[in-house]
């Protein structure tokens, strides 16, 4: 075995017990939910028993998880610079586990607008937290307050907006793939935080 073969299988073997330990559940309740022997789950976590694709399958499957993740190696680039569109007041992080899901933090200092006309509806989702000051979600017929550290979570084919109240805010959001394109073709007329959503 190579040094990096003896790596990803001690790393296998320590997630294998990192996500175990994470659910609560003892040696007997996961061995059980794999349907195989305590015994030979404790040797598997205790690196006396070779890993098995079959039994990582099933691991795997016992904890929730996908067998890509469960021997998915570290990466070199943990760490990431956001894409800054200071016009908006906006940075952005790629999500690269997800490509299709995008992080936005962006500063508000206008309310939302009074014509609702400027509302807009796509598809997606969106989720985001007041960081600092109070935003006023405006979605469908209703009106939201959104405290620091209160959160927000909506499909987007609501008609909506979002602005500041009484001040300026700053808010953090996670768009899936759709709510993020929504908001590409509505840059023109303005970021996520304005008649975007």
């Amino acid at each position: 075995m190579t040094q990096d073969e003896g790596e990803l299988d001690s790393l296998v073997r320590k997630r294998i017990r990192a996500l175990r330990v994470a659910q609560g559940w003892s040696l007997e309740e996961l061995a059980a939910r794999a349907k195989v022997s305590q015994s030979t789950l404790s040797r598997i976590e205790n690196g006396r028993r070779r890993l098995a694709l079959d039994q990582l399958v099933i691991l795997a499957r016992a904890l929730d998880t996908s067998l890509d993740q469960l021997v998915e190696t570290a990466t070199d680039d943990v760490v990431s610079s956001p894409m800054i569109d200071a016009a908006h007041s906006l940075m952005r992080w790629p999500v690269k586990a997800d490509p299709g899901m995008t992080v936005v933090r962006q500063r508000m200092t206008d309310p939302p607008p009074d014509n609702l006309a400027r509302m807009r509806a796509h598809p997606g989702r969106e989720w985001l937290v007041v960081l600092s000051g109070t935003a006023i979600l405006l979605l469908g017929n209703r009106r939201f307050r959104v405290e620091t550290n209160q959160a927000a979570e909506f499909p987007t084919m609501l008609p909506h907006v979002i602005g500041a109240d009484g001040g300026p805010c700053e808010i953090l959001g996670i768009f899936d793939r759709d709510a993020r394109r929504g908001h590409q073709r509505g840059e023109d007329s303005g970021p996520p935080g304005r008649p975007a959503g």
